[in-house]
């Protein structure tokens, strides 16, 4: 390697340093309250200055929010979509993706453990801490879907389903950029989350689990009247019995953060996804031949019950 070369490398080590140490050697849980408190305050000229400082750092795009103006930076965070801004892909052996994303980590459980980032496996019970849910999984798919800072920060329902149980499990909240994710072990299983249980017509379980990070703890549930954020205090696992239909807004996070997506084995994912912009609505995994009818469903019914 040329010293030509050598440069380039340096530096963009020496930018990743920098960006892991202004991220994540700080204090997290502080900043994250304070940012909470700043982008409520409703002043027109603090908004203004907040966004066009967000300009500098990420592609903001507003061209298809459902309003032009927002009362505070918090209201353009969580802002909603224009009608149609977003198709919702109807086919029925498709599960869409819940949000707007960058695809990282995905395909196959494999003993219990999927990817965080290459080379960087996690335990499936680290995150979820239910065993049985665990076991549920193997040999399943999973997604992991990263919002950026600009993206739209709301999530959706993949498919037809009725919601029957959140966990929602407290948490650090380290930043979850691919930087801090090649360099923190069982980050996801560190930082706060929700896990979403959402039962398909035919039995099976998809499972959702978006998880906060600096600036962002702070998980808004539609269906739930409580929000769930760092002084949560319970109750942490939420019986649920509520319908939803495919594309329909399940919550909304404070900023940009990560949705992973677990669905059980015989389920696939669509090709060419990783490293792919994907928007909320587009086809994420493939339902097996027949899903819709009985014989899928009932093979499954016993595997995993409330």
């Amino acid at each position: 390697m040329t010293g030509r070369t050598r440069r380039p490398a340096i530096l963009r080590l020496l930018q990743e340093d920098l960006n892991f140490l202004l991220t994540n050697r700080i204090p997290r849980r502080a900043l994250t309250r304070l940012m909470g408190w700043l982008s409520r305050l409703e002043q027109p000229w603090l908004c203004r200055a907040g966004i066009a400082v967000w300009r500098l750092f990420t592609e903001l795009d507003l061209s298809d929010s459902r309003r032009a103006r927002f009362s505070s930076l918090h209201d353009c965070f969580t802002r909603e979509l224009a009608e149609g801004a977003r198709p919702i892909d109807r086919d029925p052996a498709l599960l869409a993706s819940p949000c707007d994303a960058i695809v990282g980590a995905c395909g196959t459980v494999t003993e219990g453990a999927v990817l965080q980032a290459k080379g960087f496996p996690y335990p499936l019970m680290d995150l979820l801490g239910d065993a049985a849910l665990v076991r549920y999984y193997r040999g399943g798919s999973y997604a992991t879907l990263r919002l950026t800072s600009g993206m739209y920060h709301r999530f959706h329902a993949p498919a037809d389903c009725r919601i029957e149980q959140v966990n929602y499990i407290s948490g650090d909240t380290w930043n979850v950029n691919p930087i801090a994710l090649q360099r923190i072990e069982r980050l996801f299983c560190k930082n706060e989350r929700a896990i979403i249980r959402c039962r398909l017509a035919c039995g099976r379980l998809i499972t959702l689990v978006p998880v906060a990070a600096i600036l962002v703890a702070s998980i808004r549930l539609r269906f739930l009247d409580v929000r769930l954020h760092l002084r949560y205090r319970g109750p942490h696992v939420i019986p649920c019995d509520v319908a939803a239909c495919k594309g329909e807004e399940l919550g909304w996070f404070e900023h940009g953060s990560t949705v992973i997506v677990f669905a059980p084995a015989g389920v696939s994912l669509c090709s060419g996804l990783p490293g792919t912009r994907i928007n909320m609505g587009r086809g994420l995994m493939q339902l097996p031949a027949g899903a819709s009818g009985d014989a899928w469903g009932d093979a499954w019914r016993g595997g995993f019950s409330r």
